[in-house]
C-alpha cells in the first residue's frame, strides 16, 4: 500500500531523490552520517526528501525542518535568487530551512550539528 504522501510527489521527483541519494556530495555525506538513525538527539532525518516539487537535501517532518547543504554555485546571483523562491515557497508550508555552505560541513561538523539541535528546539518551543 502507498503512503497517502507518496502520492502527490511526480515520478520523476522521485527517481532523481533517489538518484542523487546514490551521490551525495563529501559534505552530504559527513552531514547524513550524523544525522542518520537518529543519531542527532534523536530527530528523525530522511535524505533527498522531495517536498513540494523540490527535493531538500535532508528533512526532520516531525519538526517542519530542512536542512539544505550548498556549494560554491549557490552563491552565483541566479541561484540565489531560486534558493530565495524556493525557501520563500517551503517557508509557506510551514517549514524552517537552514543552509551551510560545503566548507562548513566539513571544517566543522560539531558546530552545523549543534546549530540543527538548536533548532529543532526552538521548533520544539514554539509547537508548546
Amino acid at each position: 500500500m502507498t503512503m497517502p504522501s507518496h502520492r502527490t510527489v511526480p515520478p520523476v521527483n522521485r527517481q532523481n531523490a533517489r538518484k542523487m541519494r546514490k551521490a551525495m556530495t563529501n559534505a552530504e555525506l559527513k552531514l547524513w552520517n550524523e544525522l542518520r538513525a537518529h543519531r542527532l538527539m534523536g530527530l528523525s532525518f530522511r535524505r533527498q526528501l522531495p517536498i513540494a516539487g523540490y527535493i531538500v537535501d535532508f528533512a526532520c517532518p516531525a519538526k517542519k525542518l530542512i536542512v539544505e547543504v550548498d556549494g560554491s554555485q549557490h552563491g552565483d546571483a541566479g541561484n540565489i535568487k531560486a534558493d530565495q523562491e524556493r525557501t520563500r515557497k517551503l517557508e509557506a508550508l510551514g517549514y524552517t530551512i537552514l543552509r551551510f555552505w560545503n566548507d562548513d560541513v566539513i571544517r566543522d561538523i560539531n558546530g552545523v550539528c549543534q546549530h540543527i539541535v538548536s533548532a529543532a528546539a526552538e521548533m520544539e518551543e514554539i509547537v508548546q
